[in-house]
């Protein structure tokens, strides 16, 4: 990988799979404030899973690529397979001891260990 995957900024593109349970929510969560951190900056990961030009030559183009999803079944890591994509850095959070649950109380520590992941590279 890619060593200024851990530097992040503008050259960063961030992908957040946005499911609908804790997981999902927790990375869109960690995503938005990485990017507001100025780690890198969020994308639609919907654009490129409807294969909108401008949006799959984005993520082609962009130098460093992380992708995270919240449990194994993968969704954002298809989207970017469908589009022929390879993330430089892809994370699933369940397998950071997270439990998936359908609860959407995100827990600070949570947030934050997902972060550190993603920053660790």
């Amino acid at each position: 990988m890619d060593d200024s995957c851990c530097e992040g900024g503008k050259e960063v593109m961030l992908l957040a799979c946005s499911g609908g349970s804790n997981v999902g929510q927790l990375s869109n969560q960690a995503v938005l404030e990485l990017d507001r951190e100025g780690f890198g900056k969020m994308f639609c990961l919907v654009g490129i899973g409807g294969h909108l030009s401008g949006f799959v030559q984005s993520a082609k183009d962009v130098p460093v690529l992380v992708a995270i999803d919240g449990c194994p079944v993968g969704c954002a890591k298809a989207i970017l397979d469908h589009a022929g994509i390879e993330p430089h850095r892809y994370v699933i959070i369940t397998e950071l001891g997270i439990v998936k649950t359908h609860s959407f109380d995100l827990e600070r520590d949570q947030i934050d260990e997902v972060k550190n992941c993603v920053k660790a590279g």
